[in-house]
């Protein structure tokens, strides 16, 4: 990987939508010579007086997020060509996500797909465009939450 190498960095959740910004990301990875970069976010536990089933909780979360990510990299390398780089953090997402942008240079876009329900474009795509579009040193791509493989191709 060189300097100039992009890094296309996606958030990694429960949505729907989430798969489109991936297979966005992958496409434009491999049509640029790039790499994916996928970020989870496991959020921090309401039980936090209830110390041995807190702990047991979050090993089962880190479990379930080490699986996720890795069927989620193997459609990245099938898409891609290449495996991409995986981060895990505990906490909020958006304040992980801010951390992970400034501790790591390499990564040079950050790929959201809007949701396409009644909730709006989700929380965090709110607080990236919204409260941090200005703070942020690297573009934000926002993809249709809607769109299909075929569409994907066509764009990227």
């Amino acid at each position: 990987m060189t300097d100039k190498t992009r890094i296309f960095l996606v958030v990694v959740d429960e949505s729907e939508e989430m798969t489109v910004a991936l297979h966005y990301a992958a496409r434009r990875a491999r049509t640029t010579g790039g790499k994916v970069a996928l970020l989870h976010v496991i959020p921090p536990s309401e039980l936090q007086h209830w110390g041995a089933i807190e702990e047991l909780m979050k090993q089962e979360q880190r479990e379930e997020a080490e699986q996720l990510m890795q069927r989620l990299a193997k459609e990245v390398v099938d898409i891609a060509g290449s495996m991409p780089m995986l981060y895990i953090r505990d906490g909020q997402a958006s304040e992980q996500l801010m951390k992970l942008i400034q501790e790591e240079p390499s990564i040079s876009i950050l790929v959201l797909a809007a949701g396409t329900g009644r909730g709006g474009p989700g929380p965090l795509i709110s607080y990236v465009v919204g409260q941090m579009a200005g703070n942020l040193r690297i573009p934000v791509t926002v993809v249709p939450g809607y769109l299909s493989d075929e569409q994907l191709d066509a764009i990227t």
